[in-house]
């Protein structure tokens, strides 16, 4: 087992096509009105890839294509992505649409179907305009790559496109993993209600990558809330090229920890990014949970707290009303002694022995006041600690959402 050190894994500027052999590209084609709306990542050469998807019972056709052909290959070549239009419950006219766009790509890249995995987001129970997505995958071949252009492509409601590069070193070899994604509404992921697209140039076994990414996406992904609704469409995907030559990376490398801590940290970038652009939002919230019984409880009982729409409103109005946070965590799953349970905003603490302590309002709204709050909860029953993110609620948030399809 190595050790860890803030040296060990270095954040820097990049996108999706940073690390070695990839590329990422985005286009207009007519889908939106004016914005980019087809997405394109490819690798030089077939990638090990692993993914996890929504739990909706009505998984869209894009993620049943994909799923298949993961399960076939376990590789991919490219990942074809529309925006506008969620191809979900759209039947059987939406599953041949998907296996069309999955084998438009795959033509165009010289490779066969099962390499390309297809995803779309957007309104739900509209069919796709395959003219439109097939002249575009015809487009996205010439079409340059520029930095952040398929990131835009990818986006419906979200302000800001999200990503996220670090290095490494691994076998004396650099590595670089990079990342995007889109999510705005729709975010209580289980697994879902986003989409996140993971590149490195790392060689790395399949079922070890794919094992990974599951542990992590439950502690990350998994563990944001905007307004507690889960998607029919998405998914995180990982792809890994080996282009940096390094020695296969398994459970069984010694520099496994330090590959599987640094793809912790692109997700959970990515994540917190997600949760701070939700719908019509002002702030970001993270809930920090240490002391629980485990590390599960500790997770279900930070979640609870930033997906509390009581706890939100309150943070969006800047009172520091602790009554909401009890409020969320006593109605969570986890064992809770009230008489143990602490709450701590600002520096501050607000509850503790299961009494209100003194503290200053003023401090304590503007601390509110900012745009990145952390509540620290100390729950004295063991030492399970985990971490959750959310927003604040707002009256945007109404607006958005009552006119989305308008």
């Amino acid at each position: 087992m190595i050790e860890l050190n803030e040296k060990s894994i270095v954040k820097i500027d990049g996108d999706v096509s940073s690390p070695k052999g990839f590329e990422a590209k985005g286009i207009h084609i007519g889908l939106r009105y004016s914005k980019k709306d087809l997405g394109l990542i490819i690798s030089e050469v077939p990638a090990a890839s692993a993914a996890v998807y929504t739990q909706s019972h009505f998984q869209a056709a894009p993620l049943q294509v994909t799923q298949k052909s993961l399960k076939k290959t376990g590789q991919l070549k490219g990942v074809i992505v529309n925006s506008a239009i969620a191809n979900a419950c759209t039947g059987e006219q939406g599953l041949k649409d998907a296996y069309d766009m999955q084998a438009a790509c795959a033509d165009m890249l010289g490779v066969a179907p099962d390499y390309i995995a297809v995803s779309s987001t957007g309104v739900i129970g509209e069919c796709l305009d395959m003219d439109k997505i097939k002249k575009g995958i015809t487009q996205l071949k010439e079409a340059k790559v520029e930095k952040g252009h398929f990131e835009e492509a990818i986006l419906t409601t979200d302000t800001v496109i999200k990503n996220t590069t670090y290095t490494l070193t691994i076998d004396g070899k650099k590595i670089l993993i990079s990342g995007a994604a889109k999510g705005s509404g729709m975010i209580h992921p289980n697994m879902a209600t986003m989409l996140g697209f993971v590149t490195t140039d790392a060689h790395v076994e399949q079922e070890a990558l794919q094992n990974a990414l599951r542990d992590i996406t439950d502690v990350t992904f998994n563990q944001i809330t905007v307004d507690g609704e889960t998607s029919t469409n998405d998914m995180v995907l990982v792809m890994a090229n080996g282009m940096a030559e390094n020695d296969v990376l398994n459970e069984e490398h010694p520099e496994w920890p330090l590959f599987k801590e640094g793809l912790k940290l692109a997700c959970e970038d990515l994540a917190k990014e997600i949760a701070r652009d939700g719908e019509g939002a002002t702030k970001l919230i993270e809930a920090k949970v240490s002391g629980a019984k485990n590390n599960l409880e500790a997770g279900i009982i930070a979640k609870k707290i930033v997906g509390s729409s009581l706890v939100k409103t309150a943070v969006y109005g800047t009172d520091a009303n602790w009554g909401r946070i009890i409020g969320a965590i006593g109605h969570s799953a986890a064992s809770v002694t009230p008489e143990e349970v602490e709450v701590y905003l600002g520096g501050q603490c607000l509850f503790k022995q299961n009494e209100p302590q003194p503290f200053s309002e003023e401090e304590a709204k503007a601390y509110l006041e900012q745009d990145e709050i952390t509540i620290l909860i100390q729950m004295n029953e063991g030492e399970g600690e985990s971490a959750a993110w959310g927003c604040d609620l707002t009256y945007d948030y109404v607006k958005i959402n009552a006119s989305y399809r308008t």
